[in-house]
């Protein structure tokens, strides 16, 4: 029976946690079993029904289930607000576009009961996800997770911003990177870390298996992936949170 889920027990938490109580992130490669991890990159790849989340500086952003994708008015619903976001993006201000699959809010509405996708955040609400991530981050306090499946395809990015949500109980963000596992560097997608003065002082790579955790608020963005990329930077993201 394939696993959906499962925890390398290879991990070296303790080293691990140094280096998060060092910079306030840490990337734990190799975080599934090799086989869980290919079957959970199988359902983003080929049983995820993706649509598109387009945000533009500080309005609410907006989201577009796949059947709103493939009619005319969505359709041209979405290019409105893909030229909302380039244009507040290119005066400095915030933007992203990428597709997405929200799964909380799908298990809530009931979009595909019993599904791989409710299957995998209970498992990221589980006693074992949640003790190893309070072991890695130090915050006793992560009570939940949310989720969010999400493909930056070509022409998709997400601005700098630092998920200052702590009032909604923000602790930590993180990102179950699923990517091809060929992903070159040229394609671009990397998860970065910025200074106060722009500086890129961190970056992490899309990869294949491997969990990227961040104390938030802390000023990141994923970076432009260019037309030429192929499809294939999948991802599970989400925030942590105490309350």
């Amino acid at each position: 029976m394939k696993t959906l889920f499962e925890l390398s027990t290879d991990l070296d938490v303790p080293a691990l946690a140094a280096l998060f109580a060092a910079t306030g992130r840490v990337q734990l490669r190799d975080v599934l079993t090799p086989d869980s991890a290919r079957e959970l990159q199988t359902v983003l790849a080929r049983g995820t029904p993706w649509g598109m989340a387009i945000g533009a500086g500080s309005a609410r952003p907006e989201s577009f289930r796949a059947d709103q994708t493939r009619t005319p008015q969505g359709q041209q619903a979405m290019a409105q607000a893909s030229r909302n976001a380039d244009q507040h993006s290119a005066s400095g201000e915030y933007g992203f576009r990428f597709a997405h699959y929200p799964i909380l809010e799908a298990m809530r509405e009931g979009w595909d009961p019993g599904g791989a996708h409710e299957v995998l955040i209970e498992h990221l609400n589980a006693p074992a996800f949640l003790n190893l991530v309070r072991a890695v981050t130090g915050i006793d306090s992560l009570i939940k997770a949310d989720a969010q499946a999400t493909l930056f395809a070509p022409n998709h990015y997400l601005g700098r911003h630092n998920d200052s949500h702590v009032g909604e109980g923000w602790e930590v963000a993180y990102v179950l990177n699923l990517a091809r596992e060929d992903w070159h560097p040229d394609w671009g997608g990397y998860l970065l870390f910025l200074d106060e003065d722009g500086d890129v002082i961190e970056g992490f790579r899309p990869r294949f298996n491997a969990l990227n955790l961040f104390r938030v608020p802390q000023s990141h963005l994923v970076s432009y992936v260019p037309p030429f990329a192929p499809l294939g930077r999948m991802a599970v993201t989400g925030w942590l949170r105490s309350k």
